[in-house]
Parts: C-alpha cells; sequence; structure tokens
C-alpha cells in the first residue's frame, strides 16, 4: 500500500493515486489548462497548496501532464484523454513481463467475440469498421500536441 497520502476536506487521509485520480478528472474536465490555485479550488478540500504543487509536478514527472508558463505560476493539462491513459497503462502492462508474446496471447485469448472483432478491424487499418471506433484515439483539447515522452517511454 501507497503511504503517501493527502488529507481530504473531511481530515481522512487518502491514497496519493486517489488524489492524483482526482486531480487528473479535472484537468480532463477543463476547457484550459489549469493553475495549482485552479486545481485547489476545484477540489474544494483542505489540501495545502504546496500538496497540490506536489502532485502535479509527479503527475507531470510521470509523464501525465504538461506544464506552460502562465503569468507568475504553471498551467497544466493532461498529455491525452481517459482513453489515451488506459492505452498507456495496458502498454506498461504488457512491457513489464518479458515474454510479451504470452501476455498477448493470453489477452487475446480473454477477448469477447465482439473485441476481438474490434481489434481485427483496427489492425486492419479500418478505424470506422466498428460502431464504437469513433471512441478511441483522439487526444484530449488541452493535450499538448506533441508531448515529450517520459524517460522511461524513450
Amino acid at each position: 500500500m501507497n503511504s503517501r497520502q493527502g488529507t481530504g476536506a473531511s481530515g481522512e487521509r487518502r491514497p496519493v493515486g486517489a488524489l492524483e485520480a482526482e486531480v487528473l478528472a479535472q484537468l480532463q474536465a477543463a476547457a484550459r489548462p489549469l493553475t495549482a490555485g485552479d486545481v485547489l479550488a476545484g477540489l474544494g478540500s483542505k489540501l495545502a497548496y504546496s500538496t497540490v504543487v506536489t502532485v502535479l509536478t509527479r503527475m507531470r514527472d510521470k509523464g501525465l501532464l504538461t506544464r506552460a508558463k502562465h503569468g507568475r505560476a504553471y498551467a497544466y493539462a493532461p498529455v491525452t484523454d481517459a482513453h489515451g491513459l488506459t492505452a498507456r497503462r495496458m502498454r506498461q502492462a504488457m512491457e513489464s513481463d518479458p515474454d510479451r508474446k504470452a501476455v498477448l496471447s493470453r489477452f487475446v485469448d480473454d477477448l469477447s467475440a465482439d473485441d476481438e472483432a474490434l481489434l481485427r478491424h483496427l489492425l486492419d487499418g479500418d478505424q470506422h469498421a466498428h460502431p464504437n471506433s469513433h471512441q478511441h484515439a483522439h487526444p484530449h483539447p488541452n493535450a499538448h500536441p506533441h508531448p515529450h515522452p517520459h524517460p522511461d517511454e524513450r
């Protein structure tokens, strides 16, 4: 279990992962990049400003966010949308196992018939062959057009 935690409005401690998820959801819902002060106000909690800055900095270091100078502060935006983050997690999980073939084989074996058909269409380059194909590969409107990959992803 992760011992790093933040304190919420109720005074209860919450895992940093939960705080990161809240921050990411707020940034994805925003129409523009947000400063740490914007994020703090949106969270409506009793977090310290420095805690929010630390979380944003760590998320940027993980390659989840971009930042740009906005006056005297930095404004943060997600690198991609929720679908892109899920795809990144899937890829990282696959890359963490030395036997990629076995991982992919088991993944494909567990797909539903509909998901298998969709995957076949996508692999064939037919992005419009499935009714749900419009739900993927769209960057977040605040995302940096050419995000720099995290050093671990080069």
